[in-house]
């Protein structure tokens, strides 16, 4: 089962549906069932849609996007949201494209060690992104100067600010509805 809500096929699609689902196509011409979640609502797919490529795939980032294919993974791992995991960890282990770099990553990742594998403004970075995840109450100036401290501009804090809110909606949205893998091409880029 792909998840708990109904999704509608892609096949026989009409409307305001079958529209959305074309603006979903991954560069694999697939639509993934985090997309798919919305299609008793083709508008929030398309919010979605748009959201994610502002705060991912936007050409104004600055950050690289491996590193924010990290805060992704980070986040998720922290909302326990093997869906988003998943996809964005096999894409930053494919954009990082260094074997042992990224296996001393993803073990961090999953010890939450993070300073096991970063340092500096990285560190900082994802420090941040975990603590919004976790303890978004206890976020004060304290944590934004880390990153400042850290070397990190205000642009880029925005940057992992916006991927970690993101990712926050999305792994409710997936968790929430029971969305899995099942029928997905986990990852976005070719090997």
């Amino acid at each position: 089962m792909a998840a708990w809500i109904e999704m509608l096929p892609l096949e026989g699609a009409e409307g305001d549906l079958a529209l959305a689902y074309a603006a979903a196509r991954t560069p694999h011409g697939t639509v993934d069932n985090v997309m798919r979640a919305h299609s008793l609502r083709p508008h929030t797919m398309l919010g979605h849609m748009a959201l994610y490529k502002s705060v991912l795939h936007h050409p104004a980032n600055t950050l690289p996007l491996w590193f924010l294919e990290v805060v992704a993974a980070v986040v998720s791992h922290a909302n326990a949201c093997a869906y988003s995991y998943g996809h964005h960890w096999t894409n930053a282990r494919r954009l990082i494209a260094d074997p042992p770099r990224a296996t001393a990553i993803e073990a961090a990742i999953k010890a939450r060690r993070l300073a096991d594998a970063f340092a500096g403004r990285e560190l900082a970075l994802l420090a941040y992104a975990e603590r919004l995840t976790v303890d978004v109450a206890g976020i004060d100036e304290a944590t934004f100067r880390a990153c400042v401290d850290a070397g990190a501009s205000h642009g880029e804090i925005l940057e992992v600010n916006q991927v970690t809110a993101y990712f926050n909606y999305s792994n409710r949205l997936l968790n929430g509805l029971g969305v899995t893998t099942e029928g997905d091409r986990l990852g976005y880029y070719d090997e």
